[in-house]
């Protein structure tokens, strides 16, 4: 049967194969009650395995959230730190996922970079609900910063980042240190992040039942954070970072998206008002990628680009 554009000849012809492969893992449409098995799906691979062969020391240590204590990994290199350091927030639509999902390119930072690496175990929706996802992610900023010295980092050169979910909460935090007059992290890493609850792109309704994290799957994340106030006039920036008015005195900002998937168009014109406002910002459209493929199909060309590309950003951001 022939597909129209949007269907699944919009991706890169070495990501369709890889797209086989995916869905096992991670359905194209995550509707409420497949919550239970993406917790399960996507949850970190042993400890043991993440961490073989890697030249890092992993300390567990627990973090004032917001009402609650978490649970969080500082992971540094074994030699060279070169104090910075990185607050990585997992992405997982809001719902699922824990602190080393989808780590492994954080953790190559760590021994390419010599930074020192915080990631959090932040609340999950729906069982709880905005703030609770950004404020443990803020308040865990907040500690960040203020053990810098113990841990070995400069203050000054903390970079926030995420993909997906992870990426709109990290942009949440940079506007929030802003407002809130905490301390300005030196850059924002944003892979195709999270960060219009309003679903009103053309993106946004164009991948159906294909690829990864689809119309549906977005309208499960944002239910589940939002509640009956998704898409309504009671939804704070720091939710949904899109809807700031004011973009103004932040960070320098990466962010990348694929030209396949229903984030491209919100990324794009995050981009586009981060410039009008004279932040420094950094955008790459990917031909043909689907949401994530870097953590799903890093061997491909594409997603290599992306990799390469987010790690020259950090190398000059984290440039003394």
């Amino acid at each position: 049967m022939h597909l129209p554009r949007t269907g699944r000849d919009v991706f890169d012809p070495e990501l369709r194969a890889a797209l086989a492969v995916v869905g096992g893992v991670f359905p194209p449409s995550v509707t409420p009650d497949l919550i239970p098995f993406m917790r399960r799906s996507y949850a970190s691979p042993p400890r043991e395995e993440l961490m073989a062969g890697r030249d890092v020391i992993v300390e567990d240590v627990e973090v004032p959230g917001w009402g609650a204590a978490l649970e969080a990994s500082v992971v540094r290199p074994t030699a060279g730190c070169s104090s910075a350091g990185i607050l990585l927030l997992h992405s997982g639509g809001m719902m699922f996922g824990d602190r080393f999902s989808g780590a492994d390119h954080a953790l190559n930072w760590v021994e390419r970079f010599g930074a020192v690496l915080l990631a959090v175990d932040y609340r999950l929706a729906p069982e709880h609900p905005d703030p609770i996802p950004f404020e443990d992610c803020y308040a865990t900023y907040e500690w960040f910063v203020s053990q810098a010295p113990r841990l070995g980092v400069r203050a000054d050169r903390i970079v926030v980042a995420g993909a997906s979910a992870g990426g709109g909460l990290a942009a949440a935090v940079a506007l929030a240190a802003r407002d809130r007059g905490g301390q300005r992290p030196c850059g924002q890493l944003l892979d195709y992040p999270m960060l219009d609850d309003r679903a009103q792109t053309p993106s946004t309704g164009a991948f159906d039942g294909i690829g990864v994290w689809d119309r549906i799957s977005n309208e499960t994340g944002w239910r589940a954070l939002l509640g009956e106030r998704v898409g309504g006039l009671d939804v704070s920036a720091y939710a949904a970072p899109a809807r700031a008015d004011d973009l103004h005195r932040l960070p320098p900002t990466f962010i990348q998206v694929g030209s396949a998937e229903i984030f491209r168009d919100e990324a794009v014109d995050y981009a586009r008002r981060l410039w009008k406002a004279g932040v420094d910002a950094e955008l790459h459209v990917w031909p043909g990628a689907f949401h994530a493929c870097d953590i799903f199909a890093a061997h491909t060309s594409v997603a290599r680009s992306m990799i390469q590309a987010r790690e020259d950003w950090l190398q000059r951001v984290l440039a003394d």
